[in-house]
């Protein structure tokens, strides 16, 4: 299977040209911006967001802050399982890089000499982003547009080809969402032991918060409402 698009006269190929084509087009300084963002700056943007999301859950609180902070908990584990999966994987399909196989490409980054499928970086991104989108709807389909523009600069930078890709998406997806039921039944028990901590109990919902908006009520059996959270806002917690 080393030999898998090897051709020049396949789409696979063709596409890989055309978006690799645009960065003998560009300026220096933007295939250098391209550069850092295909190999550091998106991964540091999904890891901010999931960041941002863990903050949103843990102020609001509610009922839901557990089971939302261990579906949070779960994106970079299910990357990291994602990219576990993907070693036998490389190794079996042995694919080159493909500027190891076709000549006149335009390669921003040196050193490259691993196997190309699947591409552990869209693993990676798209693993995170889809752990995010089960924890909240909003913040997982930004890490999901930033995981796809992820998989178009390694495309852009010349290190893998679009099908590289693709079967990255693909991966990380797969293991994010099969892997989430049994995830969240080990993670979810942890996290809520975690909320009932006098001294950790923060990291999972704000101090002074409650299930019920009033956890430092000091009349004892005062009945309180619980507020409805903003559909927007609501945690898919799966």
């Amino acid at each position: 299977m080393a030999g898998l698009a090897e051709s020049g006269s396949n789409p696979d190929v063709d596409l890989l040209y055309d978006i690799n084509g645009l960065a003998k087009d560009a300026p220096h300084w933007f295939d250098r911006v391209m550069e850092f963002t295909g190999e550091y700056g998106l991964l540091f943007a999904i890891v901010l967001l999931v960041l941002a999301c863990w903050w949103t859950v843990r102020r609001r609180g509610g009922e839901d802050a557990a089971t939302s902070v261990a579906a949070l908990l779960w994106a970079p584990l299910a990357a990291g399982v994602a990219v576990l999966v993907n070693v036998p994987i490389r190794g079996f399909v042995e694919r080159p890089r493909p500027f190891k196989t076709h000549q006149g490409l335009e390669v921003l980054v040196d050193g490259k000499n691993d196997y190309s499928f699947v591409s552990d970086h869209a693993t990676l991104v798209m693993a995170m982003a889809v752990g995010l989108f089960v924890a909240n709807r909003k913040f997982g389909i930004a890490g999901i547009v930033l995981a796809l523009l992820g998989g178009f600069c390694r495309v852009y930078m010349g290190v893998h080809y679009p099908t590289d890709v693709v079967g990255g998406f693909a991966l990380g997806t797969a293991v994010a969402l099969l892997l989430s039921p049994v995830a969240m039944a080990l993670l979810t028990p942890v996290v809520r032991a975690v909320e009932r901590s006098p001294r950790a109990g923060w990291l999972v919902s704000a101090r002074g918060r409650s299930p019920y908006g009033s956890r430092d009520a000091v009349l004892p059996g005062a009945r309180h409402e619980q507020r409805a959270a903003d559909p927007e806002e609501r945690d898919l917690a799966a």
